[in-house]
């Protein structure tokens, strides 16, 4: 009985598959290369062509390709890369004279890791979340460890989004003034180490107030309300008061009147009627004096209410006056002057002229008095004359 290999059929399919197979063994060499060498850039790096073979002619290719950046071959078949750049990385292959693959190794180029620039945010008491950025681009993977602790305490982990480059820590020790964040990133050449240094009561800053609402009072043209909700990261509202800051103006004004509360809503007595006005709030902890204002909420727009029915509607523009002022914070009413372009203008007039005709009054009356000095002093020297004329009279001759 003949073999089962020894038909020509046989043949023809042992020579595809073996055609095949080499095919796909030499796909794996240059595309799929396991491994991998790493090499800084802008310097010198030597690629091995597998185990050093002296005065063995080797031929090098970067995927696939005979053309190659800078370089120089070494006795050994070693392939030294001069001065490299970005445009070196890739899979790199040597062969040699009869074109049989020798070694295969993907390229990979950068820096090690160097300082990080880090800051941290507090929305709340219990939430610390620290981001990072890095001072070196390292054009390479890196792995980042972090962790957390008080003075006086063991090191906690920072819990790390690689994604985002930030970690977060849940209930601080809030009570102890100092805490020092520690940031290792690793990578293919190395390690390096960021302390950071934090005092948790100065960084802390709530987030804006939400669901800021402000609507006209009906019969009232210069009332508004104002009303929001805690924002929702500060869940803690008894432990830890917010005071919040509301602020508005006519649109067009440049100047902001203020109003402080620790309730919502708050109802501003003194809009200007008819006309546009502007809405913000914003929140701070009302205990802790130290910390941070939080950003502004959006800005909102809404005009006090108006009976049109006996008056046609205004137009948005600013008129010329000026809003009562009383500073009294963490009451319900702080107004900030608001005098318009052409007041100023006259309260300058008004300046000059009171100032002129202080001049005018004191040049008039130092004039009235040197003319009386001068009026007393003839009047004295007229009756020494007359005085001595009658001494003379009285003399006998």
């Amino acid at each position: 009985m003949p073999g089962l290999l020894s038909g020509p059929g046989s043949l023809t399919v042992i020579w595809f598959l073996s055609w095949s197979l080499c095919l796909s063994g030499a796909q794996i060499w240059t595309n799929e290369v396991s491994d991998v060498q790493y090499g800084r850039l802008d310097s010198n790096v030597t690629l091995a062509c597998g185990k050093p073979q002296i005065n063995i002619p080797v031929v090098w290719h970067l995927n696939d390709s005979s053309t190659l950046p800078r370089h120089k071959v070494t006795s050994n078949g070693s392939l030294v890369l001069l001065h490299v750049s970005h445009s070196a990385q890739g899979n790199y292959s040597c062969y040699d004279n009869q074109g049989l693959l020798l070694h295969a190794v993907k390229l990979r180029l950068g820096h090690p890791p160097g300082l990080l620039s880090i800051s941290c945010r507090l929305p709340n008491h219990t939430h610390v979340s620290c981001s990072w950025v890095e001072s070196v681009n390292t054009s390479l993977p890196v792995e980042y460890n972090a962790s957390f602790r008080g003075t006086g305490q063991e090191w906690q982990p920072c819990l790390v989004n690689a994604v985002h480059n930030n970690c977060y820590v849940d209930h601080p020790a809030f009570w102890l003034t100092i805490h020092t964040l520690r940031i290792t990133a690793t990578n293919a050449f190395g390690s390096e180490t960021t302390f950071s240094r934090i005092q948790l009561h100065k960084l802390l800053k709530p987030d804006p107030p939400e669901s800021v609402l402000v609507k006209e009072i009906e019969g009232h043209s210069k009332r508004l309300n104002v009303s929001w909700n805690f924002p929702s990261s500060w869940q803690q509202y008894d432990n830890f008061p917010l005071v919040f800051h509301i602020r508005y103006r006519p649109h067009g004004s440049l100047y902001w009147s203020e109003v402080y509360s620790r309730e919502s809503p708050v109802v501003i007595f003194d809009a200007l009627a008819g006309h546009l006005h502007q809405v913000q709030v914003r929140a701070r902890d009302d205990v802790d004096s130290d910390s941070q204002w939080s950003d502004w909420s959006p800005l909102l727009f809404v005009r006090p209410w108006e009976d049109y029915t006996t008056s046609e509607p205004p137009e948005d523009t600013f008129p010329d006056y000026i809003l009562p002022s009383s500073t009294k914070p963490e009451t319900s009413t702080t107004n900030a002057h608001n005098p318009g372009g052409q007041d100023d203008g006259n309260l300058g007039l008004v300046i000059l002229l009171v100032l002129f005709a202080v001049v005018i009054i004191a040049t008039v009356l130092s004039l009235i008095f040197l003319l009386w000095v001068r009026q007393r002093q003839r009047e004295h020297v007229t009756k020494q004359e007359l005085t001595s004329m009658v001494k003379m009279k009285s003399m006998p001759v």
